[in-house]
């Protein structure tokens, strides 16, 4: 019930869209596999044409791009790390990583933890993973990516990948993917663009533009299932490079993959992936895809962001609320402070942050779901104390239900 609400902020995934409910329905009635043609034809066909229309969008010629739907932006991002070693070292796929030197990766210290854990999973070791400093604002700073490359190449070790966000998951920030991209071609680094949460502004004519640079992209992961509202679970992981997935993850399994079969074998995406089972994720993308449009969902994220901006001018009149940066949104993430009665007149310092952090934002989170009237996320980050982190992702929300949030954090936190 809770995340389909018009009053549900919790996380980057909400609502519920009706068509997307419908081809959900349907691709459990259908109850097939996503691994040869010949036990999924139209699904495969299906996510053959939006992979295409995805690589389109990105600003790639689909002759030379390749891609698969995986279980959520997590299993994509550890794509991204499998294929960029491969890429370099093809002999880790019989050798293994006794056979590399020590190869770093880089990522921005409001990347998703994703890549970390990728690096885990796949014996690369999370101390080779390199947290980069951001800006205020959120953004890997370039300057300090190419500052670490050198380091790393002076200690003898192998820089090999570079993950850029485009919207990180507390702040909405999108990392400078052009000049990233400039430092990426100059050391010969694998480009990954995790834009799991904010992929979806590449259909807005009026927010593209934040995500300038992401065509020069090795690789991307981009989660429908987040901005553009589609069921979970819906991510795609896309590379512009074609045969890339198969060679790397290709194991010609004889009993599914049989190379006389009496149609195009190239439509048996099964050796593409790390799976063998692969749920039938395309469907429900596809028909919300032919009943909106790409214009449809132009005009919903474009709403997202208009609420957005509304939010963040109410934060900056109200008196008990503070902004945990004054920057106009980039997504439709808005970070904040409420800052009780009991408070206003506490002059900035250690006592007033620690009954932020541990009484404020905690409490009134633990009244919210008690009541049940509505639900919105908090945490640390970086120097900063609990605080409140909003998203706009339900088609169903309202300026009324941001009014009603602000009032309700108020009334539920005025006595703390």
């Amino acid at each position: 019930r809770w995340i389909r609400h018009p009053r549900y902020f919790n996380q980057l995934s909400s609502g519920l869209n009706i068509i997307g409910l419908a081809g959900e329905w349907l691709t459990a009635t259908a109850n097939t596999n996503m691994f040869t043609y010949e036990i999924a034809p139209v699904f495969i066909v299906m996510e053959e044409i939006l992979l295409k229309k995805m690589y389109e969008i990105i600003g790639w010629d689909e002759s030379e791009a390749d891609g698969i739907f995986s279980p959520g932006g997590s299993i994509s991002n550890l794509y991204s790390v499998l294929v960029a070693r491969y890429k370099r070292y093809p002999e880790i796929k019989t050798k293994g990583m006794a056979a590399l030197p020590d190869i770093v990766l880089f990522v921005s210290e409001h990347s998703h933890y994703s890549v970390k854990k990728a690096a885990a999973v796949l014996g690369i070791g999370m101390d080779n993973v390199i947290a980069i400093k951001c800006d205020e604002r959120g953004k890997m700073i370039p300057s300090e990516l190419e500052g670490n490359i050198l380091k790393v190449k002076r200690q003898g070790k192998v820089p090999l990948y570079v993950s850029a966000t485009a919207g990180t998951t507390v702040y909405g920030a999108f990392d400078p993917l052009t000049n990233i991209a400039d430092i990426c071609q100059k050391y010969n680094l694998w480009m990954h663009v995790d834009a799991a949460w904010g992929g979806g502004l590449l259909l807005s004519r009026r927010h593209a533009h934040k995500l300038s640079g992401i065509e020069r992209a090795n690789s991307v992961t981009w989660n429908p299932h987040k901005l553009m509202g589609v069921p979970l679970q819906c991510s795609a992981f896309l590379v512009h490079e074609k045969g890339l997935l198969q060679a790397c993850n290709q194991l010609c399994a004889g009993y599914l993959f049989q190379p006389d079969k009496q149609y195009d074998t190239a439509y048996d995406t099964g050796d593409k992936s790390i799976q063998c089972g692969r749920h039938v994720d395309v469907f429900k993308l596809w028909l919300m895809w032919r009943a909106k449009g790409t214009q449809g969902f132009e005009i919903l994220i474009n709403r997202f962001l208009e609420l957005t901006e509304y939010l963040y001018k109410q934060l900056k009149k109200r008196k008990h609320y503070e902004l945990v940066f004054d920057a106009e949104p980039e997504l439709t993430n808005v970070c904040f402070w409420y800052i009780p009665p009991s408070l206003q007149k506490i002059p900035r310092g250690s006592e007033r942050e620690r009954r932020l952090h541990q009484v404020i934002a905690p409490k009134i989170k633990a009244r919210m779901i008690e009541e049940g009237t509505t639900m919105v996320s908090y945490q640390p980050h970086g120097n900063n104390v609990n605080f409140f982190r909003m998203v706009f992702s339900n088609s169903a929300t309202k300026k009324s239900d941001i009014d009603f949030l602000l009032e309700e954090i108020e009334r539920l936190g005025k006595d703390l």
